[in-house]
């Protein structure tokens, strides 16, 4: 008979929807540990704008993966499956689950599915198409992808350069067409046995109300500050992942801008909404998932109960 699956408990959801407080309450009733699925959370010194769990929630139910590395570097769903399945496997050897929560579908989609195994980008191959590009124009390019791609090319745009750049890279690199190879995953096995929940809110205008209440109150608590905080200590630039990072985007082109506080409280909401969308975009498409209403008043005992029966009912150990 195969031995059982060590259990895992996927908490997802849009932006402020609930997660932090939800996953809290899961670790401390269920012998778990939190895993951060966030892509923001990994940076240091990036703490109010990506609403990172404060020193005391953090000493009363600890994260992995956040704080891991400067603002200056980038960090990859690649990266974060091997941070996260080695931090899980730590977890499980400890008898205790791991409950992974976040916002950041393209590290879920990635832990769950492995990796695509398109080749990585090559800067000399890129460069030389982008100097083409400057001679010939992205129209011409996509031409060329037409004849080399034509799955591919017919659903870019002309001028959408960097699919553009990156469809030609992994033609010239594979000698095949990427729409031949997308959606093939490394056979890395997930070997968990999950329970995917996801906190999706009944009214979407009252999530908005929480994602503009939230971002009121990170540039009360000091944003401003932060970014200009890290623009002194780090060498920033505002294409890095980092400084892209919905908040930071807005309080970096704040800085540098002409249009006053108000101004930048708009743009900052109005891109955590889309965000937030995109977040929900996602999570329509995985199956099988558990929703809960992200707004119901008591929800993190619901999401609790629910998840301590399910362990229950296949054997596992509940506090």
């Amino acid at each position: 008979m195969a031995k059982p699956l060590p259990a895992a408990i996927l908490l997802m959801g849009p932006t402020a929807s609930g997660k932090t407080g939800v996953a809290i309450e899961l670790a401390q009733h269920l012998n778990g540990e939190i895993v951060s699925v966030d892509s923001a959370l990994v940076y240091r010194d990036m703490n109010i704008g990506t609403a990172k769990p404060d020193a005391k929630t953090l000493s009363s139910a600890p994260h992995h993966l956040i704080d891991l590395i400067d603002p200056t570097q980038s960090y990859s769903a690649a990266q974060f499956r091997r941070d996260a399945l080695n931090t899980m496997s730590e977890i499980t050897a400890r008898g205790r689950i791991p409950i992974l929560a976040g916002g950041t579908m393209l590290y879920f989609k990635a832990l769950m599915e492995g990796i695509s195994t398109l080749p990585h980008a090559d800067p000399d191959l890129r460069l030389e198409i982008e100097d083409r590009a400057k001679k010939q124009g992205w129209p011409a390019l996509h031409a060329e992808l037409s004849a080399l791609d034509p799955a591919t090319a017919a659903r870019l745009k002309p001028t959408d350069a960097q699919r553009i750049q990156r469809a030609l890279e992994v033609c010239y690199l594979t000698g095949a067409p990427m729409s031949q190879q997308f959606g093939k995953r490394s056979a890395d096995d997930f070997a968990y046995d999950a329970l995917p929940i996801a906190l999706l809110p009944s009214d979407r205008s009252e999530l908005h109300q929480r994602i503009n209440a939230r971002f009121a109150a990170m540039l009360e608590s000091g944003l401003i500050d932060e970014v200009q905080h890290l623009r002194k200590e780090y060498e920033l630039a505002p294409t890095l992942p980092a400084m892209r990072a919905v908040g930071y985007r807005q309080a970096w082109d704040f800085l540098d801008g002409d249009f006053d506080r108000k101004e930048l409280a708009a743009r900052g909401m109005a891109a955590t909404r889309q965000l937030a969308k995109r977040q929900l975009t996602w999570l329509r498409a995985i199956a099988k998932l558990v929703v809960f209403d992200c707004l119901e008043k008591k929800l993190a005992p619901s999401v609790t109960d629910y998840a301590g029966h399910w362990l229950k009912g296949k054997n596992f150990r509940v506090m």
